[in-house]
């Protein structure tokens, strides 16, 4: 009987006849490159759009929870899925992720005030999960590792694409139509994706066993990411840094931390295996990866604001300037083979990252006021630098490890970054905050009609400069920790 679709056994096995192999992976490859367009899509349009957003609803104060609840969200799911796709296969994971992403994108279109948009933010986040390392493990499994610039040179396609439509569309959106059509766009996107994958991907059938997921030690993560965050976002801003609920929520994060520890050491199918922090590449890669996370806020969350409040420019031009970054990013990736190829995935990176921290230290001297081709220029460098750093340590960490444990070895990856991202949404929101509320004299953050271009020039400078000092720490983790050869498993681990 004839049967469509394509498995990954089939996939690495078709390696001898390449072109069949093509044909067979073209409708898989479609839909993960749609699936990626949906993450890339949903960054960038979100953060284009803020300003109306926070006009409409209200809510200044606490509007980097837009992005820290939907990161918390794909934080703590990232391991679970990883864990269930090695268990019960790629598909049905990636077909439930994509279903919740819709659902979250339909709710958020139908938000009322922005704390209602927050918790449909964070319904969105529990598909992204799914999505973010079910899509880049399959893209492992489908290509050996001599193939795979081939498949993350399409995907960084998608970024580059999203890159320049996702701002423009946002900014269109939000200038000419209203905020809320952001996340509708979503849904043609996902219908179509949802179809490739029903259709097209197959894997080989798996025996039915018990799976124990270790629940409460998601559980624990989520109630600590929670707690500190809130006392991140809110210190400072809703309340004195040393009064009585900062200490509280802070201390109550450090107790639940512990219980954290306590909980994963026992359990018997922890959400991050040990092995992932007792191997030297894999710890290494998540702790420069989790750096990475917690730099990127400072451009994609803080840089259209910047743009619009100290450049005026308007919603579409201020997309443009962060879609520099995006753009450059994805190219610089596709051709980073070429030098890991030559000088190895460690030193790629480490050229990458240094790079990157010079540049993060030259945003705050640009002047003020500026043109806006000065920012978009740091941007396109920023993106060329980091695409040299993070895709050679996602190809050289993945192909250390067997196909059983890739997709625990990418969720792994992948959730450190996010925690990073997490983390950086409410430190740095923190810090804007805090800034903002001393050169303002204590006035109302809700009010965007209170806040002045040198004032938000300042609160950006600072948090570029964090930016900088995760940099560094991403550079650290690289020279002290990182094995100068990866331990590449032939053919990487196919």
């Amino acid at each position: 009987m004839h049967r469509e679709g394509i498995s990954v056994t089939e996939a690495i096995t078709d390696a001898a006849a390449p072109a069949t192999a093509s044909r067979k992976r073209g409708p898989v490859v479609a839909a993960l490159m749609l699936g990626m367009a949906l993450a890339a899509l949903d960054g960038t349009i979100v953060s284009t759009a803020v300003p109306q957003i926070v006009g409409d609803l209200g809510g200044l104060s606490i509007f980097s929870w837009l992005f820290s609840g939907y990161l918390l969200a794909v934080t703590v799911t990232l391991p679970v899925y990883g864990k269930l796709s090695d268990t019960f296969g790629r598909k049905p994971v990636l077909i439930a992720g994509i279903v919740l992403f819709l659902i979250g994108s339909l709710l958020c279109a139908l938000a009322w005030n922005m704390a209602s948009l927050i918790a449909f933010r964070v319904v969105q986040g529990l598909g992204g999960g799914a999505l973010q390392g079910t899509v880049q493990t399959i893209a492992a499994d489908l290509y050996p590792l001599k193939e795979r610039p081939r498949i993350q040179a399409r995907l960084s396609t998608v970024w580059a694409t999203s890159s320049v439509a996702g701002p423009a569309l946002g900014g269109l959106l939000a200038g000419y139509a209203d905020w809320r059509w952001i996340f509708l766009v979503n849904l043609p996107v996902g219908a179509v994706a949802l179809w490739l994958v029903a259709r097209h991907l197959t894997e080989p059938a798996r025996p039915r066993t018990a799976v124990r997921v270790d629940w409460p030690g998601a559980l624990a993560v989520f109630a600590t990411g929670a707690l500190l965050l809130t006392a991140l976002v809110q210190g400072g801003v809703a309340w004195p840094w040393l009064s009585a609920p900062s200490l509280l929520l802070l201390a109550g994060a450090g107790v639940l931390a512990a219980v954290t520890v306590f909980v994963e050491r026992r359990a018997a199918e922890p959400i991050l295996p040990g092995w992932v922090w007792r191997r030297r590449t894999i710890a290494a890669v998540n702790l420069a990866l989790g750096a990475l996370g917690l730099l990127m806020v400072a451009p994609t969350v803080f840089l259209p604001t910047y743009a619009q409040t100290v450049l005026g420019l308007g919603p579409i031009a201020a997309g443009f300037v962060l879609s520099a970054m995006t753009l450059s990013w994805p190219i610089s990736a596709a051709f980073s083979n070429r030098v890991y190829n030559r000088i190895g995935f460690r030193l790629t990176a480490v050229i990458g990252i240094t790079l990157a921290l010079l540049v993060l230290l030259a945003f705050p001297l640009l002047p003020h006021p500026g043109e806006p081709w000065q920012p978009a220029l740091v941007m396109l460098l920023l993106g060329a630098a980091l695409g040299l750093f993070q895709l050679p340590l996602i190809v050289g960490v993945q192909s250390t490890v067997p196909w059983s444990e890739r997709g625990t070895t990418t969720a792994s990856v992948l959730f450190c970054r996010q925690v990073g991202q997490s983390l950086g949404a409410a430190l740095f929101g923190a810090v804007a905050n805090a800034v903002l509320s001393s050169r303002l004299g204590g006035g109302d953050l809700n009010d965007p009609a209170t806040l002045t271009p040198s004032a938000v020039d300042a609160a950006v400078d600072y948090v570029f400069l964090g930016a900088a000092a995760a940099g560094a720490l991403a550079l650290l983790t690289l020279l002290t920790l990182a094995p100068r050869r990866f331990p590449v498993l032939p053919d990487g681990g196919s």
